[in-house]
């Protein structure tokens, strides 16, 4: 039997003693009200080229005009100082995956993938001539001011680095662009701080932080993709950064079209010219078919992403005529029922 109205939970009851709304109709009804104000910007796709250079300028710079043609907004690299980066024991260790190192040890290994800040320097200038965005991610804090010199229109804190303070320090201090940030492998609380962290000091979160989705993993499978923590940064985030992305590292391309679906205006993938290269990213890396399907595929969905203009849309009205019941057959219906 229900209880007196003077039992009931207090959980339960409005402030005028009535039966208060269920939780999941609030829940349904604020999801529903946040979904009608969202509204879907241009989807923009970062082709993470990484290291998949091979060490080499002149296929970092084939992979900056691949990924152009294949639609991508930008073109990213990665910067690191080594032996800022690594621990002597790192630094020493032979590589994980010997079939895929550089090098006698991993920290040869990483030295042979760099490349210069003035490498940099012709890989943002190429981006120039054909009309990509430069990017880069920063590992350390000496490739932090390396690529601030630069003064690119956004830089990127991989998962790794989103609590190295001093790197960020630069960043937020030094600079005046974008910052995107990837979340893998990052509890809530670190979030937190990260962006606390930038809405001090000249941080500007609201206008500067892109704030990723990411899991850390190479490739990573669709059961830890984690698609829905996208609302959970949504929700906590979206009013104290400047926009929310996705970095993904899974297999195929329908999981980054669901991400953009789900409020994601950033999406970022690995991008290489062949899966089968030296090298652990290639692997869970596009190629510019890939690519070039992704970014179609993103900028359809944009476009259906709205509500209908009026019930009953032009394309419909000829349809409705001749295929819906009691349309078609109106004047038949009107004489049956006389």
């Amino acid at each position: 039997l229900p209880l007196p109205q003077t039992e009931w939970p207090s959980s339960l009851l409005s402030t005028a003693g009535q039966m208060a709304e269920p939780a999941s109709k609030k829940a349904r009804t604020a999801d529903l009200a946040a979904l009608h104000g969202f509204k879907y910007q241009k989807p923009k796709l970062i082709a993470e080229i990484g290291c998949n250079h091979k060490g080499e300028l002149e296929i970092a710079k084939e992979l900056l005009t691949l990924c152009k043609e294949a639609g991508a907004t930008v073109g990213k690299f990665q910067k690191r100082t080594p032996k800022e980066l690594l621990t002597p024991e790192q630094y020493n260790a032979p590589h994980p995956n010997p079939e895929n190192s550089y090098g006698a040890t991993y920290g040869e290994h990483r030295e042979f993938l760099e490349l210069s800040v003035e490498d940099h320097k012709v890989l943002q200038d190429h981006c120039k001539s054909i009309g990509l965005e430069y990017s880069c991610s920063v590992w350390d804090t000496t490739s932090a001011k390396e690529i601030v010199s630069l003064n690119p229109t956004l830089i990127k804190v991989g998962s790794p680095s989103n609590q190295h303070w001093e790197l960020q320090k630069v960043l937020r201090d030094e600079y005046t662009g974008e910052v995107h940030i990837s979340t893998g492998m990052t509890t809530k609380e670190e979030i937190e701080k990260i962006v606390q962290f930038w809405e001090q000091g000249k941080g500007d979160a609201k206008n500067r932080v892109v704030l990723y989705n990411c899991t850390s993993g190479y490739p990573v499978p669709f059961e830890d993709v984690c698609l829905l923590d996208i609302r959970i940064l949504q929700q906590k985030y979206a009013h104290r950064v400047k926009a929310i992305g996705f970095s993904g590292h899974h297999l195929g391309i329908a999981i980054d079209v669901a991400a953009y679906a789900l409020g994601a205006e950033w999406v970022e993938r690995h991008f290489t010219k062949d899966r089968t290269w030296k090298g652990t990213d290639h692997a869970a890396s596009l190629e510019p078919a890939g690519l070039s399907k992704l970014m179609r595929d993103l900028e359809a969905t944009h476009t259906a992403l709205t509500y209908k203009a009026e019930d009953i849309l032009d394309l419909e009205k000829a349809q409705r005529a001749k295929l819906k019941w009691g349309q078609y057959n109106k004047d038949i219906l009107d004489k049956a029922n006389k």
